[in-house]
């Protein structure tokens, strides 16, 4: 269950917070700009699915408070993934991500470790330069095993 965003900060509080998909779009979809990211984030995790990733770590300003995020953030589980039938642009980081951008309204990496911080990303996601914590959402992409 997500719980509430902080009123102070407008996040969620430190932690995984699993949540369904539809709670994710009641929770965060209270917009149109907020449903279009939707849209593009149901795209992601479909195509992810296909591939056999059962789950990912949604992050960012979408899961806050803000009216109109940028966009959104979300780390995927690449132990069940089938490279084959992985569709290439989860793999294109070149100019900061710009295909997934483009395509989904947001950025996909998968969870491995982050290069200057050490950590994996869903742990990296974690971290906040103003609060030191902050809380993401866990989404299962499949039955949980």
């Amino acid at each position: 269950m997500i719980p509430p965003l902080d009123p102070v900060t407008g996040r969620l509080p430190p932690g995984e917070h699993e949540g369904s998909w539809e709670e994710v779009v009641e929770r965060f979809g209270w917009n149109e700009h907020r449903r279009r990211l939707l849209d593009g984030l149901a795209d992601g995790m479909g195509a992810l699915a296909r591939a056999g990733c059962e789950r990912a770590w949604l992050n960012g300003s979408f899961v806050t408070s803000k009216d109109e995020p940028a966009d959104f953030d979300v780390c995927w589980d690449p132990t069940a993934v089938d490279l084959d039938r992985l569709d290439p642009v989860f793999l294109d980081v070149s100019s900061g991500r710009a295909v997934q951008k483009r395509r989904f309204g947001g950025e996909f990496l998968p969870n491995v470790i982050e290069a200057e911080s050490g950590l994996a990303f869903a742990d990296f996601f974690q971290n906040d330069r103003e609060t030191g914590k902050k809380g993401i959402v866990v989404l299962w992409i499949k039955e949980q095993p």
